[in-house]
């Protein structure tokens, strides 16, 4: 993940009384709570960034609908280096868990490879 005190990052962080009341700290480098206009219709996407765990994960939402795929891969060029892969994770159904019906998450783990398959099967 980028860092996430570099300033076109970090410029977007929110600092509000209720991030500093509910997790204690507006973050650092590696964690924070961020407002970003969409690229789709310039509403406002929240973004919860944390590394911690064997994990980066980023979590993107919107206020009335999920977020768009548009929205998804802007989020991900925006906070995960140009040379890391980053994944959505579907779950079976059983272990599936919804804090949140208007959010969608991106993984990547530090300590192991993503496998992946070859490239013509994904283009």
């Amino acid at each position: 993940m980028r860092d996430l005190t570099a300033v076109e990052i970090d410029c977007h962080r929110d600092r509000s009384p209720a991030v500093l009341e509910h997790y204690g700290t507006v973050g650092d480098a590696t964690c924070g709570v961020f407002v970003v206009r969409s690229p789709v219709d310039r509403e406002q996407l929240r973004i919860v960034a944390s590394s911690g765990e064997g994990w980066d994960h980023v979590s993107v939402s919107r206020r009335h609908h999920a977020p768009y795929w548009r929205e998804l891969e802007f989020v991900k060029r925006m906070f995960f280096r140009d040379d890391e892969y980053a994944m959505q994770l579907h779950v079976p159904a059983p272990e599936h868990i919804n804090l949140h019906p208007r959010c969608l998450h991106l993984w990547r783990p530090l300590d192991v490879e993503l496998p992946l398959p070859p490239a013509w099967m994904v283009g």
